[in-house]
């Protein structure tokens, strides 16, 4: 199964993620905002990452923009995880790699695992689904 870097700052989602994945068979890490989750990532080689915006101490635009995805990790997948559809920082995600944004209200938690699934099956890195939901996103700003 896959290795995967939840990143999330409320605490009860942050572990309902972790229990989910880790039932599918898993490998999770966990760190409650951007900055943990550059020193965890000195130690953890993820497949995908699953990454909160909104967070304190350092937010995942923050951390995207430090961790350098796209030069840097072209071959991990980063799945924003928040409320903020089609969001200003929603967009800059999508410009630092993002591979698809989803909508924590939209997904209960034990949809996570099928969402994450899908990703991962996906062939290559920043693959089809990333342009399509750049496309719609694109779309529904005009």
């Amino acid at each position: 199964m896959a290795r995967i870097l939840v990143v999330e700052d409320d605490q009860d989602l942050n572990n309902a993620y972790c229990i989910i994945l880790r039932n599918e068979g898993h490998e999770v890490k966990t760190a409650y905002n951007g900055k943990q989750a550059l020193t965890k990532l000195k130690d953890f080689s993820p497949d995908l990452i699953l990454l909160d915006l909104l967070m304190p101490v350092m937010g995942g635009l923050e951390f995207m923009q430090q961790y350098d995805l796209v030069s840097q990790h072209p071959s991990i997948k980063v799945l924003i995880f928040t409320n903020m559809e089609n969001s200003p920082e929603v967009q800059e995600a999508y410009k630092l790699g993002a591979e698809r944004c989803i909508i924590k209200s939209w997904t209960a938690p034990h949809n996570l695992a099928g969402v994450i699934s899908d990703s991962l099956r996906e062939n290559a890195p920043h693959s089809k689904a990333k342009t399509k939901s750049k496309a719609k996103a694109k779309k529904a700003k005009a």
